[in-house]
C-alpha cells in the first residue's frame, strides 16, 4: 500500500468531486447536493492512490478539520460550498450517441421494456464517454451490459434530455427502438436439451419422504393383477386334480 494522503489533501479532493465536478466521476447529486457515501467510496477506490479511503477517513476529515469542506448526514455526503456545482439543464447540443449500462440480470427486461432509472435514481444516467459509462456500470455489476442510445431516434420518440456538467446526460426513460444493445447470450444446446429431457424432480423434505398417489395406485393395480393370476392358477390346479381323480376311478 502506498503512502496515504493527509486529511487536508483528502478534503480538497472531496471538495472537487462533490462541489465542482461530480459529473467527471459519474456522480449525480440529489436536489440537496448529496450523494450516497457508498457511491462516493466506489469512486475513491477507482482512483489511483485513494483506494485506502473508507468511511472512517471521511469522518476524520469532518471531525479534525475546523473548516471541513464536506458534511455528512447518515448515509449521505455533500460539499459545504456548492456554488460551482453543476445543475441539470437543457443541452445546447447533443452528441449522436450516449452510453449507459445496466445489470446483466436486467438485460432481457431492458430489451422488452426499455431503459428505466436504476434503483434510487430519478433519471437514466448516460455518459458521452463510453469508458465513463462502463466505469459507472461496474459499480453496479461485475459484468454490466453496455447500451448505446441513439440520440436522434430517442428525440423522435419524445425523449427529453438534460445535461449535467460536461459528461453526463439525464432522461426519464429510453424506449425500445431508441437504443442498441447486445443480443441475449445463447444457451448451450446441451443445456437446453438437458432441461427439456430431464424428468421433473420431486420435492424433498429433510428427514421425511413424499408419497406419490400415482405410485400408490400403480402398486395396488399390480397387487390386484397378481391376485387374479393366483386365483386362476388355483382353479387350474383344482381342475387338474379332479381330472386325475376321475382317471383313478
Amino acid at each position: 500500500m502506498g503512502q496515504q494522503h493527509t486529511p487536508v489533501q483528502l478534503a480538497k479532493f472531496l471538495d472537487y468531486i462533490l462541489g465542482r465536478r461530480p459529473d467527471e466521476f459519474g456522480l449525480v447529486p440529489d436536489g440537496e447536493g448529496y450523494v450516497k457515501i457508498k457511491d462516493l467510496l466506489k469512486v475513491m477506490h477507482e482512483e489511483a492512490g485513494w483506494g485506502y479511503v473508507r468511511q472512517g477517513a471521511l469522518q476524520e476529515v469532518v471531525g479534525r478539520l475546523p473548516d471541513a469542506p464536506i458534511e455528512m448526514d447518515g448515509s449521505r455526503i455533500r460539499a459545504v460550498q456548492r456554488e460551482l456545482l453543476p445543475e441539470p439543464a437543457a443541452p445546447e447540443s447533443l452528441p449522436k450517441l450516449l452510453f449507459t449500462a445496466v445489470r446483466e440480470r436486467a438485460h432481457r427486461a431492458v430489451l422488452e421494456n426499455g431503459i428505466t432509472p436504476l434503483g434510487g435514481f430519478s433519471h437514466v444516467v448516460m455518459a458521452s464517454d463510453q469508458d465513463l459509462a462502463e466505469r459507472i456500470g461496474h459499480r453496479i455489476d461485475p459484468d454490466p451490459v453496455l447500451l448505446t442510445v441513439q440520440v436522434a431516434w430517442a428525440t423522435q420518440r419524445g425523449v427529453e434530455f438534460q445535461q449535467f456538467g460536461e459528461k453526463l446526460f439525464l432522461a426519464e426513460s429510453i424506449p425500445v427502438g431508441a437504443f442498441m444493445a447486445p443480443p441475449l447470450p445463447k444457451e448451450k444446446a446441451d443445456d437446453a436439451k438437458a432441461r427439456v429431457e430431464a424428468p421433473p424432480t420431486k420435492p424433498k423434505t429433510p428427514g421425511s419422504f413424499t408419497i406419490d398417489p400415482f405410485d400408490i395406485e400403480e402398486k395396488a393395480s399390480m397387487r390386484r393383477e397378481r391376485k387374479k393370476k393366483e386365483i386362476r392358477r388355483e382353479k387350474e390346479r383344482r381342475q387338474m386334480r379332479k381330472q386325475k381323480d376321475k382317471g383313478w376311478e
